[in-house]
C-alpha cells in the first residue's frame, strides 16, 4: 500500500468531445424549422478550442450560441468555462466562443489557497497548468475534490491520475 496518495486537477478538455459538440450542433441545425432560409454556420478551431459562429440574422445568431453551449453540457463540458471573445456586425453576424481549456494562475491561487484554509491534511502544489495535491488518506483528497468543486469557477476541472 502506498504511504502517499496523490492526484493532479487541471483544466485540460477532451478535444474528441468538443468535436463530438460540434457534430451534434450541426445536425440541429440542419433539422431546425426556424432555422431554415437563413445562412448559418458552425467551425471549431480544435487547435484554440474556439468556435466560430456566422448568421445572418443577429437574432438567430443567440439561437446558434444556445445550440452550441446546450451540446457542450451534455458532453460535459462547465458552460461558465465558455467565454465569449468576440463580436461582428456587417453583412454577416460573427461570434467567436472560447471554450477553457487550461488553469490560469489566479484560479490556480484561488485552488491552492482554498486547499490551505481547509486544514486539511494535504498538501498542493502548482505545476504549470496542474495543481498536484499529495495528501496519506484517500478520504482527504476526496475532501480537497469537494471543495474544488464548490469554488465554482469558471473552468473545466478534471481530477486525473489518483494514486
Amino acid at each position: 500500500m502506498a504511504s502517499e496518495h496523490s492526484f493532479d486537477i487541471s483544466g485540460e478538455i477532451d478535444k474528441q468531445e468538443l468535436k463530438n459538440a460540434l457534430e451534434q450542433a450541426k445536425k440541429e441545425l440542419d433539422g431546425r424549422y426556424d432555422l431554415k432560409g437563413i445562412k448559418s454556420e458552425i467551425e471549431l478551431n480544435e487547435k484554440e478550442s474556439i468556435y466560430k459562429l456566422i448568421c445572418s440574422s443577429e437574432a438567430k445568431l443567440e439561437v446558434l450560441k444556445d445550440i452550441v453551449i446546450s451540446k457542450l453540457i451534455k458532453r460535459g463540458i462547465n458552460p461558465n468555462g465558455i467565454k465569449e471573445l468576440s463580436r461582428e456586425n456587417g453583412a454577416n453576424f460573427r461570434l467567436n466562443l472560447k471554450v477553457n481549456d487550461a488553469i490560469d494562475t489566479d484560479s490556480a491561487k484561488k485552488i491552492n489557497k482554498a486547499i490551505k484554509d481547509s486544514k486539511l491534511k494535504v498538501t498542493s502544489s502548482i505545476r504549470g497548468n496542474e495543481i498536484r495535491v499529495v495528501g496519506k488518506q484517500i478520504d482527504d483528497l476526496q475532501n480537497v475534490m469537494k471543495i474544488v468543486k464548490e469554488l465554482d469557477l469558471e473552468l473545466n476541472l478534471s481530477f486525473k491520475n489518483l494514486k
